[in-house]
């Protein structure tokens, strides 16, 4: 069951990936936002997606989609965010990279892989940890 989780997380991920990508991108070009602001807005764009993705598809044999593994699937992916902005800031304000590629290849490349392997082990750990084919409320 491991692999077929991997890999619904992965395409989960690869949807949330690009609707972060794509919000970050319009917001940090077109529209001119500093690249923190950019990345906060993109985050809740792909947190969305992921949860759903992961509540209705990739877990969906698991727990129950609550209001608690909602917040704890938003606590899981904010400390992926954090590691992501960790590599922007870094970048962008240590290393003195500020163009739109480096900001994006720094969040988008480092970060993303680092919080990724975050991001699977907590929410297969906090998230939807019930037992395979139960149904009901998370009770954890």
């Amino acid at each position: 069951m491991r692999g077929r989780e991997l890999a619904g997380f992965a395409a989960v991920g690869l949807l949330a990936y690009a609707a972060d990508l794509a919000v970050f991108t319009g917001l940090r070009g077109p529209a001119g936002a500093d690249p923190l602001t950019a990345k906060a807005l993109s985050f809740l764009a792909g947190c969305a997606v992921a949860y759903a993705g992961n509540a209705l598809g990739t877990y969906r044999h698991r727990a129950a989609r609550t209001l608690r593994s909602g917040a704890v699937f938003l606590a899981v992916n904010a400390a992926g965010a954090l590691v992501q902005f960790l590599c922007l800031l870094v970048s962008h304000y240590g290393l003195g990279l500020t163009s739109q590629r480096a900001d994006t290849l720094s969040w988008a490349g480092v970060g993303m892989v680092l919080a990724t392997a975050l991001r699977f082990w907590g929410t297969r750990t906090w998230v939807f940890r019930g037992d395979e084919g139960r149904v009901g409320p998370w009770t954890g």
